[in-house]
């Protein structure tokens, strides 16, 4: 299976080769005259300049429109709180980040409530898959290449399984992993509580409890413990998780209806959610393009030394692939690359 790239040389247009680059992977052959065509992206949080610039994603649109496609953007909330966690805020983020010559539909509703609950395989059983997204006839998935402190990496994988999902379905997938509090360590300071966002977890008899179904497993509360009483168990699981939603995603299309695009560049440890993403790691490697959401993430990370990524994160962002394979997403863990000269 093959994956396209076009290089990031800024000596050459490279907002007329991505255009090229397009042609050569047949990105827009999956969209058919008058497809409601999901183009979904992430807007980057207010206050992260990383994320794609809106200049590609507009041709993008303007490619779909000339197959006669109607484009939209498209993202679902955040379940954690910030400038994304309804539709609002999540429309006045896109606005603000420029994302403004295309239609900007939230994905999941005002207050995440529009989904669908499908049937999947791997480490979950089922899955909520945003509104929009199962109405849509086709899709182009465009996502940026980065870190991600629980799953290592953040590229197509991630977008389809988590991007793709509403709030329940996020607190679905990051709760694969678990939260352990020791309490012969815990001394009941509370700092935990002070730093979550949703004031967990519970302090029974002088000793922090982590009992609530509420928490998403995100690392503030471990990062704040001064005892160091809070750890993660098979914090690997979250990168089985996004290919297990990323299957159930895929399952509402029909079959060559959704193409990848991946871009590498302004690669730093953070993800796009954080307004703080950190310097890069990684020089810009190029645009990709391919059909398949398993091949284009391999191909980025054969391409970098991804054990960066593990060595942050502590888990093998691999993974993500090897799982996606294993569920039967098509792809190869090495992919032949062809260049855009």
């Amino acid at each position: 299976m093959t994956v396209h790239l076009l290089p990031w040389d800024k000596s050459r247009n490279l907002f007329e080769q991505a255009n090229r680059l397009y042609d050569e992977a047949a990105t827009f052959d999956c969209i058919e005259e008058g497809d409601l065509v999901a183009v979904k992206l992430h807007v980057g949080e207010l206050g992260n300049p990383n994320y794609v610039q809106p200049c590609f994603i507009h041709e993008i649109t303007r490619r779909i429109k000339e197959r006669g496609g109607k484009p939209f953007l498209t993202d679902s909330n955040t379940y954690y709180i910030a400038q994304r966690h309804n539709a609002v805020d999540h429309m006045q983020t896109a606005l603000i980040n420029g994302f403004n010559l295309a239609p900007f539909i939230v994905a999941d509703g005002l207050k995440s409530e529009n989904f669908t609950l499908i049937k999947t395989k791997g480490i979950l059983d089922e899955i909520e898959v945003s509104g929009a997204i199962v109405q849509a006839d086709a899709m182009i998935v465009v996502s940026h290449c980065k870190g991600h402190e629980l799953s290592g990496f953040g590229g197509s994988i991630k977008n389809l399984g988590m991007g793709c999902t509403p709030r329940i379905g996020k607190l679905r997938q990051h709760r694969a992993i678990g939260l352990e509090i020791d309490t012969s360590k815990c001394i009941g300071c509370r700092k935990c509580i002070d730093v979550c966002a949703f004031h967990l977890p519970d302090i029974i008899e002088g000793k922090a409890h982590n009992t609530s179904k509420d928490c998403m497993r995100c690392p503030v509360c471990i990062a704040a413990c001064p005892t160091q009483a809070i750890h993660y168990l098979n914090k690997g699981n979250l990168c089985k998780a996004l290919a297990s939603a990323a299957y159930g995603v895929l399952s509402t299309f029909k079959p060559k209806k959704v193409s990848y695009i991946n871009f590498a560049k302004d690669i730093a440890e953070g993800c796009d959610c954080l307004p703080n993403p950190g310097p890069d790691i990684f020089h810009d490697v190029g645009i990709f393009a391919s059909d398949s959401p398993v091949s284009i993430d391999a191909a980025f990370l054969n391409a970098v030394n991804y054990k960066i990524f593990n060595q942050a994160s502590e888990v093998d962002c691999m993974v993500q692939v090897q799982e996606a394979i294993a569920l039967g997403i098509a792809g190869e863990v090495k992919p032949k690359i062809e260049c855009l000269n």
